[in-house]
């Protein structure tokens, strides 16, 4: 692990020893890296689960991920052990269309995506073309088909015709996998779209912007100073609940380190600082 300076160390100290002493109203969860690291499910999530909603708080997922729809996420969950409803999953397929929806239904989008924001956008009757004469928005997600012909087409639209701006699904830059692999997610894409037609990226679906955080807490029903955020990513997950208002629990069972609050600015730290998410339920403090 990377020395840390002797201030930062004591901090660290300080959150890494403080534990929840109360049960919030609600929790807003990560997916990947928190609940669960690939295919496999990380040790005490599904007890912490069941000990929260019988202690009446509710729970959502929350995800960057915008290659899977709400429906794949609760067949991964019930099958990894975590009743899961539909209502309980938020991911950037549904803030991209409920954004749109509310604020250009009648835009012609032309996505930069793979098949589940494609479909959530056809069932949501929102128009989708790659002529660039008449795209309105761009949308720049996590697109393992992007190409060239993808890009021409954004500038096209962009740069040439004037048109149309450019907005993305989440900033990712990577999406992590077990092993310490990865692949280049959606950040990617903007930047290529940013770079060739020197616009900027307007609107961001995903954590850490308020669209994702603003559309859970209205499903919920639940005050920010009474949620929990809980994730493993610092730039997202926890920079989303500071800005919220909201407690926050950083899960060091993903992407993040211990050794990363050092670069980060202190005033976007976690109020919690997890080896163990299982640890996150009052109960199991020591």
């Amino acid at each position: 692990m990377t020395e840390l300076s002797f201030a930062a160390a004591e901090t660290v100290a300080e959150l890494g020893g403080a534990l929840p002493d109360e049960v919030f109203d609600a929790y807003l969860f990560d997916l990947d890296g928190t609940i669960y690291l690939g295919s496999e499910l990380l040790p005490g999530a599904s007890q912490l689960i069941e000990n929260l909603r019988l202690a009446g708080a509710k729970t959502i997922f929350l995800s960057n991920n915008p290659t899977r729809d709400p429906d794949m996420y609760v067949r991964k969950l019930n099958d990894l052990g975590i009743p899961t409803k539909r209502e309980e999953i938020l991911n950037t397929v549904v803030t991209t269309v409920l954004w749109l929806k509310q604020n250009h239904p009648d835009a012609v989008v032309f996505p930069i995506a793979e098949e589940p924001l494609i479909n959530a956008l056809v069932r949501a009757g929102i128009k989708i073309s790659s002529d660039p004469t008449e795209i309105d928005i761009v949308i720049a997600s996590y697109d393992r088909t992007f190409d060239y012909a993808k890009l021409q087409i954004a500038f096209d639209a962009i740069w040439q015709h004037k048109r149309a701006f450019l907005i993305t699904t989440n900033p990712d830059r990577y999406c992590p996998f077990p092993g310490g692999r990865g692949e280049p997610d959606a950040a990617g894409i903007v930047a290529a779209i940013e770079a060739t037609t020197g616009t900027k990226c307007v609107a961001n679906m995903g954590k850490p912007d308020s669209t994702m955080i603003e559309t859970a807490l209205a499903e919920i029903g639940v005050a920010a100073q009474r949620t929990i955020m809980v994730g493993d990513r610092l730039e997202t997950d926890v920079r989303m609940a500071v800005n919220a208002g909201m407690k926050s629990a950083l899960v060091l069972t993903g992407d993040s380190k211990l050794e990363d609050l050092e670069s980060t600015d202190r005033a976007f730290w976690p109020t919690f600082v997890l080896q163990n998410i299982a640890t996150l339920y009052p109960e199991t403090k020591e």
